[in-house]
């Protein structure tokens, strides 16, 4: 199976400390024994306190992206360097790179590509790119809940949805005002039109991601595409 793991910073680098590194780094080879991986990663606290200080100094909206890129391939030299020699030695930047290497049967770790692209739009397109059978997004909440899980305390996570109803849920959340929804608007219609089964799952813990792979259980939301269907939280 061919598989795009996608690891959202706040759960790669919650602080810039090697246990979580070396415990994804530890998930991603095993799980290469019988599977070809891409992983993405995220930016997360990090990122956000360059962000806030390059916009106290003066950076632009583009100059600030530009050092969200920049902090994602920081993150993913970090997870380079906790996989060892079986990864690709640099962040790949693009995705005909990624897609040579994985060929060949190397683990390619990326971070962002571009300003005014997040991650998790990368990890989309990448799925698409490289053909993949399964796009993982490890993130910080156990699934896309149906109302903000931040102000609703009783919100409940979706158990699947289409990437036709993710993006509709998308369309009518405020997200500019901060949500739960962990895929922006950008990655999820990607979603719809690479066609590709994704999860969304806590990943606070990387077993998780293990756990999903290896046996298809995982507390969280599968996004299958197919015809359209009705939903409710």
């Amino acid at each position: 199976m061919r598989l795009v793991l996608s690891i959202d910073g706040s759960v790669l680098v919650p602080e810039l400390r090697p246990q979580q590194l070396k415990a994804y780094a530890d998930v991603i080879t095993t799980l290469t024994e019988a599977h070809d991986i891409c992983v993405v990663t995220g930016g997360g606290a990090p990122a956000r306190e360059y962000i806030d200080v390059g916009r106290a100094v003066g950076a632009n909206d583009i100059e600030l992206d530009q050092i969200g890129v920049d902090v994602t391939r920081l993150n993913a030299r970090l997870l380079i360097a906790a996989i060892g020699d079986e990864a690709v030695p640099t962040p790949a930047r693009e995705y005909e790179t990624a897609n040579r290497a994985l060929r060949r049967g190397d683990i390619v770790v990326m971070g962002g590509t571009a300003p005014a692209q997040t991650t998790d739009a990368v990890s989309a397109v990448l799925a698409e790119y490289v053909d993949a059978d399964r796009l993982i997004y490890a993130t910080s909440t156990p699934g896309v809940f149906g109302a903000d899980s931040n102000t609703c305390t009783d919100a409940e996570p979706f158990d699947e949805l289409t990437p036709s109803q993710l993006v509709s849920l998308i369309l009518d959340r405020d997200v500019a005002a901060g949500s739960s929804v962990s895929i922006g608007l950008h990655a999820a219609r990607m979603l719809r039109r690479a066609q590709c089964e994704t999860i969304v799952l806590d990943g606070g813990d990387p077993e998780s991601v293990r756990t999903a792979v290896r046996t298809g259980e995982f507390e969280g939301t599968r996004i299958v595409p197919g015809q359209e269907r009705r939903f409710s939280p």
